[in-house]
């Protein structure tokens, strides 16, 4: 059922439309002006609106459909015009209407034609939500991070960014104007959210956000398959081919392919993959004319490229031109500092889509992060934050719950050890227990303590001691009662 609003000052006419979609269950208003129509729609929020061209007024139906969309209305817009009037209806197609319908409307095609354009409009709203979840996805993993070699990389990524597309057909080599960028990361280090970064700075820049970008496995595709899957194929290249297809390069048009894991594709392909990045040519499969694309092109690798090239395995012509502008992306254990931040920053993510409120990491989860060496990198971090924010039973984080080892923190003899002179040593954690008693609150209450005094009260400082968020310790410190210790400390 769909809230529906008819415009038509043929009262008949207009009766006839109403009662037909009431009985296909649509919720109808009806009015036979373009500014009573305008007063509806103040304070209806409507589906479809069926307008006819010629009103009562001085305002048209094209009129009110102009105005409604520079008001924002996203609804699906039906234009009625008269027989012999396909000019008008023309017209009001380029200025954003839908659909249009002639007179005499037939009550049948009209029902048609109405769900016809809901259909359509349900299937466009699924698609920009599906867009805009996988822009919010990928930014949110991307642009986390305050580390220096990080901000560094992302800067000069930035920078390729904002060079212009190759003209299309170049080809002399030397007029390129685009280079292709190499990444160089560790696996779950953040290769594919570092190149989708790279293009929605190009789309910002250029302001053409329906630009694609292709993701391709070089090391997913099946070698029987890869070629026809990057290039395309004609009818009748192959047994199959009883149709001809574009390739994926022809997808990316105008926007951005990525090719991760370059170094696992095939020798002969590099000679192609070599002809497209310097020339922006390539022949599908089976074709004999020469096909242009404008592209950028972001390859990316966990693996020594040129030990790889002194092995035989990759051309050394394709990589000198990949190497022209390399990006290396840091692991995470490199990262210290952003551990937490990417932590915090998924923690909110998964407590929303899991509706898990009230979350947060105590003071040995926050620390076994920061000393936990990451293998798996980003990718293995956001992966125990999603499982622990699903699995815990608790509003506390522990260690357990991300898959950590507590111990995994710095050393301390006792807590009135270090208490005393004030310093940490390095390794793992261990207490006395022959001649100490502990519990988890003391000690985090004492590593507080010792935070709050290495930095005199300073609260964002001691968080960023300890491998937490400052609302996290302000929490903890007055959950504590130290709200007066902090003071006394920030006036010595």
């Amino acid at each position: 059922m769909a809230k529906i609003l008819i415009i038509e000052d043929e009262e008949n006419l207009r009766f006839s439309i109403c009662q037909s979609l009431r009985k296909a269950e649509h919720e109808v208003s009806e009015c036979s002006s373009a500014d009573e129509a305008w007063d509806l729609t103040r304070d209806i929020e409507f589906d479809t609106i069926l307008s006819d061209v010629n009103l009562d007024g001085s305002r048209t139906g094209i009129d009110l459909m102009r105005r409604l969309r520079e008001d924002g209305f996203e609804g699906a817009f039906l234009i009625i015009t008269a027989y012999g009037s396909v000019e008008k209806a023309v017209e009001a197609m380029k200025l954003g209407a839908d659909d249009y319908l002639q007179k005499p409307i037939g009550l049948e095609e009209l029902g048609i034609v109405v769900e016809r354009t809901l259909e359509n409009r349900r299937v466009r709203a699924r698609l920009k939500l599906y867009e805009r979840m996988e822009r919010t996805r990928h930014d949110t993993q991307t642009v986390i991070g305050e580390d220096e070699a990080w901000c560094r990389t992302l800067h000069m990524a930035e920078r390729l960014a904002a060079l212009p597309l190759p003209a299309p057909g170049r080809q002399d080599p030397a007029g390129v104007s685009i280079p292709t960028i190499l990444l160089l990361a560790e696996t779950g280090a953040g290769k594919g959210v570092f190149a989708r970064r790279i293009h929605a700075h190009a789309t910002e820049l250029t302001g053409d956000a329906s630009a694609p970008f292709v993701h391709v496995n070089c090391s997913a595709l099946p070698a029987s398959l890869v070629e026809s899957e990057l290039f395309g194929h004609e009818r009748g290249a192959f047994t199959d081919a009883k149709a001809a297809r574009s390739g994926l390069f022809e997808m990316a048009e105008g926007g951005t392919i990525f090719l991760d894991e370059i170094g696992d594709m095939a020798l002969d392909l590099q000679a192609k993959l070599l002809l497209i990045v310097e020339q922006g040519t390539f022949r599908r499969v089976g074709g004999t004319r020469d096909r242009t694309v404008r592209t950028r092109v972001i390859a990316a690798t966990n693996q020594d490229l040129e030990t790889r090239v002194e092995a035989g395995e990759f051309r050394r012509d394709l990589y000198y031109r990949l190497n022209a502008f390399t990006l290396r992306i840091p692991p995470l254990r490199e990262r210290t500092d952003d551990i937490m931040l990417i932590a915090e920053a998924m923690r909110e993510r998964f407590c929303r889509e899991y509706r898990r409120s009230g979350m947060t990491f105590s003071i040995q989860a926050a620390a076994a992060m920061k000393h936990h060496p990451w293998p798996g990198n980003v990718r293995e971090l956001i992966n125990a934050v999603q499982r622990a924010v699903m699995l815990s039973e608790k509003n506390e984080i522990s260690p357990t719950d991300l898959g950590l080892n507590a111990q995994a923190t710095r050393k301390v003899t006792s807590p009135a050890a270090a208490h005393t002179n004030g310093s940490t040593a390095t390794g793992p954690i261990t207490f006395d227990f022959d001649n100490n008693s502990y519990s988890a609150e003391e000690v985090e209450r004492e590593l507080i303590v010792q935070a709050l005094q290495r930095v005199k009260g300073n609260v964002s400082k001691a968080a960023k001691l300890i491998g937490m968020n400052r609302s996290s310790l302000r929490y903890r410190i007055e959950r504590g009662g130290l709200e007066d210790y902090v003071k006394e400390m920030a006036r010595q």
